[in-house]
């Protein structure tokens, strides 16, 4: 689908969607429990969509009402006689996370994916199941692996990707005896860690720092999703541009790290000419912040420990800088990191694709309202991944949009 956007100014009351992250952790503790768990405020985004698949092949049963998910937890006495066939769609999250699950629980699993999922990294699994004795391959974007989940010292990065550690504390406490995860570097995404002990919290799970206790079983839970800090920043951006928004439902007391978009913007709206802002613990926030900077007028702005965008749906920092300057805006790409030069207006008047990046288009839309001129955005049919409704939440706002469901 291509949209259309002429520039208008958003106004009223939003609230973000149902935070994805916290869904994720939530689900997956759900399906480890044996028994029925009731979650409340649950969107079915592609990525959600494609964890709820995952646990369905590994034995776990859902059923909808509205947004209240009713879970019933998997057997952990079921028998596997094959390997289950785990579909992730373009969803890092569900295939990291499941992939020590799948070991814990069905000795294994063949896991697919889309788009660039199956090119992320995922070598600190590699080096610790070569360790481990597990058996795993990866060809022509299928990975298949097999063997048990041991207990012991399992050592991991902490710079690429908190979501390796987020599946080993999912994963050990399953398995028979004591486990500890050392970081071997500073772990950066701290926040959705703490997001994944909260979640192992509810369902009865003990940890001792990283240290695991192993023979644990999950208890169901009752829980409602969180609105999305990471979705809010879009809007936090708009409001910053000049657009009059009330937004609505946050936890200000949340977890997710992606809440620093209100100190982010706080900074922005202040009197410093030149600032740099660290996203190591919180990139998702990068599209939406660039749009903003871009719009700053008299403001220079370095965006800095983002080097983990180049990994995601795109080469994210290519691709907002990309987007960004055919905008009209002065954007520099660094290695680990973007400039920007804030302008009083954008041009506009240009097609841009979203390269199948969720949040490329919502940075887009979000830039639109500064633009001069139209813009066409090819591709925005990829909100789907963690915002379905977010074009029918922008025309509500009063967004002036033109549908296109043929490719330009």
């Amino acid at each position: 689908m291509n949209v259309t956007i002429t520039p208008a100014k958003l106004h009223g009351p939003v609230t973000p969607p149902p935070s994805k992250s916290q869904a994720h952790r939530l689900i997956i503790a759900a399906a480890l429990a044996q028994g029925e768990s009731i979650l409340t405020n649950v969107a079915p985004s592609q990525d959600i969509l494609a964890t709820i698949r995952c646990m369905e092949a590994l034995g776990a049963a859902f059923a909808w009402s509205g947004s209240t998910l009713t879970v019933h937890g998997l057997s952990m006495n079921r028998p596997f006689h094959h390997l289950p066939h785990l579909d992730c769609g373009e969803s890092g999250s569900t295939l990291r996370f499941l992939i020590p699950i799948a070991l814990a629980v069905a000795g294994g699993g063949v896991f697919t994916g889309q788009g660039r999922l199956m090119e992320r990294p995922q070598k600190p699994y590699f080096n610790l199941f070569d360790a481990k004795g597990i058996s795993y391959t990866l060809e022509q974007g299928v990975l298949t692996v097999q063997g048990q989940l041991p207990a012991g010292d399992y050592p991991l990065p902490g710079n690429v990707s908190s979501q390796f550690v987020t599946g080993l504390l999912y994963a050990l406490p399953l398995v028979e005896g004591t486990s500890t995860i050392t970081l071997t570097s500073p772990l950066e995404s701290e926040d959705y860690v703490a997001m994944t002990r909260e979640a192992l919290t509810a369902a009865g799970i003990t940890l001792d720092g990283y240290t695991i206790p192993g023979g644990q079983h999950y208890a169901p839970i009752q829980g409602s999703v969180e609105a999305d800090w990471s979705q809010a920043g879009f809007f936090y951006a708009a409001r910053g541009l000049g657009n009059d928004l009330d937004i609505r439902g946050l936890n200000s007391h949340s977890k997710q790290g992606d809440q620093r978009i209100v100190s982010f913007s706080q900074r922005l709206a202040g009197p410093e000419t030149e600032l740099t802002l660290d996203v190591s613990q919180c990139p998702d926030l990068v599209p939406p912040l660039a749009a903003l900077c871009a719009g700053m007028a008299g403001k220079t702005t370095h965006i800095v420990g983002a080097a983990r965008l180049r990994i995601k749906e795109s080469d994210r920092l290519a691709t907002t800088s990309q987007v960004l300057r055919a905008l009209g805006a002065n954007v520099e790409e660094l290695s680990q990191g973007l400039t920007i030069q804030g302008v009083a207006q954008l041009a506009g008047g240009v097609t841009v694709p979203c390269h199948n990046d969720h949040r490329i288009a919502m940075m887009a839309a979000v830039a639109a309202t500064r633009c001069v001129a139209p813009i066409t955005l090819t591709g925005a049919q990829c909100v789907a991944k963690s915002f379905p409704d977010f074009w029918e939440v922008y025309e509500q706002l009063g967004g002036q949009i033109e549908r296109n469901e043929e490719t330009l």
